[in-house]
């Protein structure tokens, strides 16, 4: 059952890469502007590449046989 999930866990960490050049960007371009505080936009996109990166983390777990079919 894991390789059924290779492909999402796949473009789950294209996803978690994304949002994490995406943040660098902000961050880049809040001290191009003299900026002194995180910008808000790289907090949001922070907290949603970690999301992205723990789900690609429980894809990779092996089953803990919790749901077995009966």
């Amino acid at each position: 059952m894991a390789g059924e999930f290779e492909e999402i866990r796949g473009r789950l960490e294209g996803i978690a890469e994304e949002l994490a050049d995406l943040a660098m960007v902000r961050l880049r371009d809040s001290i191009d502007a003299g900026g002194h505080e995180l910008p808000i936009d790289e907090r949001r996109l922070t907290r949603a590449r970690r999301a992205v990166e723990k789900a690609v983390n429980l894809l990779q777990e092996p089953d803990d046989g919790g749901w077995a079919d009966s």
